[in-house]
């Protein structure tokens, strides 16, 4: 096995046991145990457990971007809604199919309570879907999909909505949540106004 698989191995099996065990349960041993790999040869790729939570906390940081669901430049005049749709969509079934995705989410925002580096980064996560949403519906106004109006009002409901979906999985409730998305987005796009 290489370093690099290794550490990979390491990282995706910190992921497994501290969403079955949590941070405070899970130890070095455990996770060199199920790598079948000596507490030496882990402590040579990450120094202490805390270095293994860091790291794949900023591993999964990258992997829920925005840029991850929404390519800006494949929205056009004629696709812009139905992609906006399919694009939400797929965060929605991509934390279904992984069942330690919210058990694991849950420990790191917990831990951002205790540590400040861990509030922020997920506050910068959701900052980045709130900017990804503002130049998508500019881009949407530049080619005529959308009116030209509260980018910035529309981009917050949006993370908002993805936001709250992800927490109203993660506590389990079977909401309508490909209904709920696809009726935001229609309304953003199609200008629907609060009154």
């Amino acid at each position: 096995m290489s370093i690099s698989s290794t550490y990979t191995t390491i990282l995706e099996t910190g992921y497994r046991l501290f969403a079955e065990h949590g941070f405070e349960k899970t130890s070095m041993t455990m996770i060199a145990k199920e790598v079948n790999i000596s507490k030496p040869a882990l402590y040579y790729h990450f120094v202490s457990k805390e270095s293994i939570i860091e790291v794949l906390f900023d591993e999964i940081c990258k992997s829920i971007g925005f840029e991850n669901f929404f390519t800006i430049q494949d929205y056009t005049n004629d696709n812009f809604e139905e992609k906006l749709i399919s694009d939400g969509l797929r965060i929605i079934l991509k934390q279904n199919e992984d069942i330690y995705y919210t058990r694991i989410m849950n420990q790191y925002q917990a831990l951002g309570y205790r540590n400040p580096t861990y509030s922020r980064k997920l506050i910068d996560s959701l900052d980045g879907f709130t900017t990804g949403f503002v130049a998508l519906l500019q881009h949407g106004a530049r080619i005529g999909a959308i009116e030209d109006t509260d980018a910035l009002v529309k981009a917050q409901m949006l993370t908002m909505m993805i936001d709250s979906m992800d927490n109203f999985i993660s506590y389990g409730l079977a909401y309508h949540y490909e209904a709920i998305w696809t009726k935001a987005v229609v309304t953003i796009v199609r200008g629907g106004t609060v009154r």
